[in-house]
């Protein structure tokens, strides 16, 4: 049990990840999340049940996703739509997108090769292998891109735009290529979350933007005052410690189908705890 939900942490934490490409890094939300992430599942799932490698699929998946971010970029840089109704806008094209894709509503994985069925050990130190293998690999990429004068650009770009521009930044192709990016990301992680369940959903995007907010804010609300790298990590620990919180509520004997009412919850909680700390700490002040 305790393997499962680390192994699933892992993988949820590569969602953490692209979000925080957006959320974080170019301050505001992406609603593509929503499409991207179940795309991300439907292309994969549907070339595996087509007997394509279930690398291969994963990876065209990821550009699947990158084509949803690259959409919704272009819908914000150049219709000057707003972001969030952009987000939206391919969000819901997503949904048909994904059944011309499958051909149904959903689609299962029985008797087909996936990617953690490539490792020799047992299915639960598969899946954990996979996801640590993958969660390690985008975290060291991502580090990578952010360090070179590129990467610095597209910090540059969230930080402070008009001071971008002002030095010769083009702003409006670094939040497309930041939605491109992101998207990929969180296409793969539901490219393996897909097949971490053995199917794919189209309605499997409903909420997770909040399962990966979660996972970056819990992070930030454990740890404190962190470089880069330290803020990536501490998503991972966040899903980690999400996904054993969500585990705790259905242990507890809570309904499941109320479970995203719960995730919801527990993200409240947390985006709180901030302003908790900072009353108590007035009051103290003022008690003394």
């Amino acid at each position: 049990m305790i393997l499962s939900i680390i192994s699933q942490g892992f993988i949820w934490a590569i969602l953490g990840l692209g979000i925080f490409m957006t959320f974080r890094i170019l301050n505001f939300p992406d609603m593509t999340t929503e499409g991207s992430f179940p795309l991300g599942g439907a292309v994969a799932v549907t070339l595996i049940t087509k007997g394509v490698n279930p690398f291969v699929a994963t990876l065209i998946a990821v550009g699947a996703g990158c084509l949803a971010g690259m959409a919704a970029g272009l819908l914000y840089t150049k219709g000057k739509i707003p972001t969030l109704l952009s987000g939206i806008l391919v969000m819901t094209s997503c949904h048909s997108i994904m059944l011309l894709i499958m051909g149904r509503a959903n689609l299962g994985l029985l008797g087909t090769k996936q990617i953690q069925d490539v490792l020799p050990f047992e299915s639960d130190l598969n899946q954990l292998f996979i996801g640590l293998i993958f969660v390690s690999l985008v975290i060291a990429l991502m580090l990578f891109f952010l360090d070179t004068k590129l990467g610095q650009a597209y910090i540059a770009t969230g930080d402070n735009p008009d001071m971008a521009r002002s030095f010769g930044i083009h702003t409006g192709r670094m939040e497309l290529m930041g939605l491109v990016l992101s998207n990929g990301v969180i296409a793969l992680a539901g490219a393996l979350i897909a097949q971490q369940e053995g199917y794919a959903d189209v309605s499997r995007g409903i909420g997770v933007i909040v399962v990966g907010l979660a996972s970056l804010i819990i992070g930030e609300v454990i740890f404190k005052s962190l470089s880069l790298a330290e803020r990536l990590l501490a998503i991972v620990v966040g899903s980690i410690a999400y996904q054993f919180l969500v585990w705790a509520v259905i242990a507890l004997g809570f309904n499941t189908s109320y479970l995203r009412l719960y995730s919801a919850l527990i993200l409240a909680v947390c985006l709180m705890i901030p302003t908790f700390k900072q009353t108590i700490l007035k009051g103290a002040k003022l008690s003394k």
